[in-house]
C-alpha cells in the first residue's frame, strides 16, 4: 500500500469514477483531501460517500481557465499547499465515426476532453514550484497511443494529454515536479463505462475490447492504486512516463 501520511492532495474531477476512486485511495493511505467537480450536489454525494472528515469539495470547473485557476488557489490555500494532483476531469467523450461528427463540432470534442485535464496541471505549477517538490497524474486513454474506429477526436486529445505530460515532464523536473500520466481502456464502475456500453455503436465497440482484457476488466479501484504509486514515494525517479492499465486489452 502506497504510504500518503499528511499529504496534500487535489483530485480535480473527484466526484465521481476513476476521480472518486483515487480520493478515496488517497484518504486510506493518509492523505488530506480536496475534491473538485462543477457540481456541489455530487460533491456533497463524493463526501458523504467518502465519509471522511479529511476530505473537502471546492466547486469549479477545470476547464475554464479562471475557475481552474480560482480552484487550484483554493485548494492550496486550504490544504497550505498541493504535494500531488490528480488530473481526472476529462469529461465523457462519446465514440463517433469522424465522418458523422459535423465539422463545427470536432474541436469541441478535443477541447472537452483536453482543457480539463492540462489546465489544472498548469494552474498548480506556481504552487509546486514555490514548495520545491510535487507530483501530477494525468488521466487520459489508450486511445492516444492505439488507432481505434470512432475515436478519431478523442484519440487527438489523448495523444495530446501524453505528450503534454511528458514535455511538461521534462520542464518540471528542475523545481522537483514530476508529471506521469496513465492511460486505460475500457473502466467499469464509472459513468463513462455505462454510457458506452448502452450505446449501439460505442457498446459493441468496447464488448470486444473486454474480450481481450484476459486479466480481467480493469475497475476504477485498479487506476487509483497506478495512481497513487505514480504519486508516492515508491516512484520518486520516475517521470514523464505513461502507463496503460488496460488488463491486457493492450500492449502499447
Amino acid at each position: 500500500m502506497t504510504e500518503l501520511s499528511d499529504q496534500r492532495v487535489l483530485v480535480a474531477g473527484g466526484t465521481a469514477g476513476i476521480g472518486l476512486a483515487i480520493a478515496r485511495r488517497a484518504i486510506a493511505a493518509g492523505a488530506r483531501v480536496v475534491i473538485a467537480g462543477r457540481d456541489p450536489q455530487r460533491g456533497a454525494a463524493a463526501l458523504e460517500q467518502l465519509g471522511n472528515l479529511q476530505a473537502s469539495f471546492i466547486r469549479g470547473d477545470a476547464g475554464d481557465p479562471a475557475e481552474c485557476t480560482a480552484m487550484v488557489a483554493a485548494a492550496a490555500e486550504s490544504l497550505g499547499g498541493i504535494d500531488a494532483l490528480f488530473c481526472c476531469s476529462g469529461g465523457n467523450p462519446m465514440p463517433c465515426l469522424l465522418k458523422d461528427i459535423p465539422l463545427d463540432k470536432v474541436m469541441g470534442i478535443i477541447n472537452r476532453s483536453l482543457a480539463p485535464t492540462i489546465l489544472p496541471a498548469r494552474a498548480v505549477l506556481p504552487t509546486m514550484t514555490q514548495q520545491g517538490h510535487g507530483a501530477i497524474v494525468c488521466i487520459a486513454s489508450d486511445a492516444g497511443k492505439l488507432a481505434t474506429p470512432g475515436e478519431v477526436a478523442i484519440g487527438a486529445a489523448m495523444a495530446a494529454i501524453i505528450m503534454f505530460c511528458r514535455a511538461m515532464a521534462y520542464e518540471a523536473k528542475r523545481q522537483g515536479i514530476r508529471v506521469n500520466c496513465i492511460t486505460p481502456s475500457i473502466v467499469e464502475g464509472t459513468e463513462l463505462h455505462d454510457s458506452l456500453m448502452s450505446d449501439s455503436f460505442a457498446g459493441r465497440l468496447f464488448s470486444k475490447a473486454k474480450t481481450l482484457a484476459h486479466l480481467g476488466v480493469v475497475q476504477a479501484e485498479d487506476i487509483a492504486e497506478a495512481a497513487l504509486f505514480l504519486a508516492g514515494p515508491g516512484a520518486a525517479r520516475i517521470t514523464g512516463q505513461t502507463l496503460s492499465v488496460t488488463g491486457g486489452i493492450s500492449a502499447i
